[in-house]
């Protein structure tokens, strides 16, 4: 893969030139406590400086002893609510004397998108969402028209947090050529000492025109084994780690284990795990018309297999326990989902475990599970 070189400089001509193209330009930021993503124009709006602490029911922001733009671990949000928001109308119908009139959803019209630090974990997410919603049979319209054109800089992770565990699920934490969703341009960040610096790995075509066109130099030898350095000493310091050898066939024979009783238990089933999931895509649809009768929208939102409505079906709950609920959601990820789509609902970002306000953790509620097949405590 060609590689280039470029500085704080060259990061701000990177997102000016993304800009002039047209790109609504969206990345990390700090906002009320947190790195969300947000419209960026300039590096300055990145959060420079900042670093995280994530545990169990625990985030936190820290000022780092460096001016590190991306030495953070995952942020609050992925890029889900990009392509797939967390409200959108579906149609609008307006009552005419003829009849009604239609109106279609507008879905990409503030695009195209230009999404910059997607971390690997993330891209991998996208690519799972690829496939979920627009790579089968019937795809999700409104999916496609946010992600078509879409402009991806990656992001190596250098800073795992404490809930991190991209290694296990193969995801991370360097983003690579055909594994996940493409990117145009993946950026290794440089802070050993040397002048602050990027390491630009070129994914595509359009990439390559981007990197030409802000001047970008090529890489030296040194660069390249810098940020082999980065990625290595990243993947050694996850926070957690998942088994998923045997994963999957374990949790199928494990359905009726009590070991769900005693997670319903701390489980408040508020679905904060899955609404903070770079790959959950759970929907309701609401219809709403005004008290005149003359407009009606449809709505689709964002919802939960953890609510009790998501399983009413013809008159009843077919999940009415927590137990149920949080069994459905754990064997779905980590199980049922590879039948399904033929890939993990889980790429290790953590977010599950950092969200959770009862502190659960999805890897040790797995390795209880191998712990008590092998018949230990």
């Amino acid at each position: 893969m060609e590689t280039r070189l470029i500085d704080l400089a060259g990061l701000q001509a990177l997102i000016d030139v993304l800009d002039r193209r047209g790109f609504t330009v969206l990345g990390p930021t700090v906002r009320d406590g947190a790195i969300v993503n947000a419209t960026i124009r300039r590096v300055a709006d990145l959060p420079v400086g900042w670093g995280d602490d994530q545990d169990a029911a625990h985030y936190r922001l820290r000022r780092r002893d460096d001016d590190a733009v991306f030495g953070f671990a995952s942020g609050a949000q992925s890029a889900k609510p990009v392509f797939f928001p967390t409200e959108e109308v579906l149609w609008r119908g307006r009552r005419t004397p003829e009849g009604f009139d239609l109106e279609p959803s507008d879905a990409g019209a503030d695009g195209p998108y230009a999404l910059l630090g997607v971390r690997s974990c993330d891209l991998h997410a996208v690519g799972i969402h690829d496939t979920v919603l627009g790579g089968r049979g019937h795809q999700d319209g409104a999916y496609v028209a946010r992600r078509e054109g879409a402009f991806v800089v990656a992001v190596s992770c250098g800073d795992p947090g404490g809930t991190c565990f991209c290694v296990s699920m193969g995801t991370g934490p360097r983003p690579q050529e055909g594994h996940g969703a493409p990117f145009d341009l993946s950026l290794t960040e440089l802070t050993d000492g040397a002048a602050h610096r990027f390491l630009v790995e070129v994914g595509s075509d359009r990439g390559a025109d981007v990197v030409d066109e802000i001047g970008a130099g090529p890489a030296e030898p040194s660069d390249v084994t810098a940020a082999d350095q980065v990625a290595a000493n990243a993947a050694a310091r996850m926070g957690r780690k998942l088994d998923t050898v045997g994963l999957k066939e374990l949790l199928y024979a494990s359905a009726e284990s009590p070991l769900w009783d005693d997670v319903a238990q701390r489980c408040l089933a508020c679905g904060n795990c899955t609404a903070v999931c770079p790959t959950c895509f759970c929907t309701n649809v609401e219809d709403v018309t005004d008290l005149s009768g003359g407009e009606s929208d449809r709505t689709r939102v964002w919802d939960s297999c953890f609510s009790a409505d998501f399983s009413h079906l013809h008159g009843g709950n077919v999940r009415e326990s927590t137990r149920s609920r949080y069994r459905q959601w754990m064997t779905h990820k980590l199980g049922s989902w590879i039948d399904q789509f033929g890939m993990s609902g889980c790429v290790g970002c953590g977010r599950c475990i950092t969200w959770c306000p009862a502190a659960i953790d999805i890897t040790e509620e797995a390795a209880a599970h191998q712990r008590a097949a092998r018949g230990e405590g």
